[in-house]
């Protein structure tokens, strides 16, 4: 089902989840607000680097019965996998309203909550963004977004007694085919990710973990193990699922989509065998 009423899509369902795995995709939207754009100081193409091309089509493809979230607002609009203080003062007029904010790397590098320059194209925004601007923005798809996806992922906790997160990202070529991402150990069981490291493999691509991609806020936010909600970041290169110009699907979607899906279907098994009643956890 979709739910107009959000900013994003979900497909699936958040109370009663087919499958313990659970799918994010926070980085493909292809939406741009009027606001966005009578902001713009670069053209709008220039925000295209900041997305993850059409990998939300690679999602669709590789799903069988799992809940999926795929975020509608282009990541220049807000960035879901940012935490909410990782505000950037330099276009953030807000930026320290509730204390200081988060200085990540990330941030410093201007893909911050709201992302302040993209790629080659340096700063993007002619203007400062008023702190209600933002506000605004965190309340109608930041906070949204991760409510939902931590009912659907309560929820197959609860009936499967363990869940596992998928984020799912693409990345420019120049680096593996495939980068894991589980925040070096602390957000999901090593399991879990060696089952998805050997579908990887026998599906003939090249993967690293954590390296240069270890995940970000999604996981962090979301990812317990302790509590047995595992979570982990994939990041497709674009070149293998896109055309020549890194721009349209192309002839490698189904590949990958039929790797991701086999990597859904390993998951769901690690989880099947090493769930744990959930009075015992």
């Amino acid at each position: 089902m979709t739910a107009p009423a959000h900013s994003f899509d979900i497909i699936g369902s958040l109370d009663a989840p087919a499958s313990p795995v659970v799918l994010s995709v926070p980085h493909a939207g292809r939406d741009y607000p009027l606001a966005l754009r009578a902001a713009l100081r670069v053209p709008l193409e220039a925000l295209v680097v900041l997305e993850d091309r059409h990998v939300d089509a690679v999602a669709r493809a590789a799903r069988g019965g799992e809940t999926l979230l795929i975020q509608r607002p282009a990541r220049a609009w807000i960035d879901l996998n940012r935490a909410e203080s990782e505000r950037d003062p330099r276009i953030d007029e807000g930026a320290s309203a509730s204390g200081r904010p988060i200085d990540s790397a990330k941030l410093r590098s201007g893909l911050g909550l709201v992302p302040r320059r993209g790629g080659r194209a340096g700063d993007l925004w002619r203007r400062r963004l008023t702190d209600a601007e933002v506000v605004a923005r965190i309340r109608a798809d930041h906070r949204p977004y991760h409510a939902a996806l931590a009912q659907a992922l309560a929820a197959a906790r609860r009936r499967f007694g363990i869940a596992v997160l998928l984020d799912v990202h693409s990345m420019p070529p120049g680096h593996a085919d495939i980068v894991f991402g589980d925040r070096f150990g602390r957000a999901a069981a090593a399991r879990f990710v060696h089952r998805i490291e050997a579908e990887a493999e026998a599906a003939g691509f090249a993967h690293a973990l954590n390296t240069p991609y270890s995940g970000g806020h999604i996981l962090d936010r979301h990812g317990d193990p302790a509590r047995g909600i595992h979570a982990i970041q994939i990041e497709w290169s674009r070149a293998l699922y896109l055309d020549a110009a890194l721009d349209r699907p192309g002839p490698g979607l189904p590949r990958v989509a039929a790797a991701l899906g086999a990597m859904i279907d390993a998951l769901a098994d690690e989880a099947a065998g090493g769930a744990l009643p959930i009075a015992a956890q």
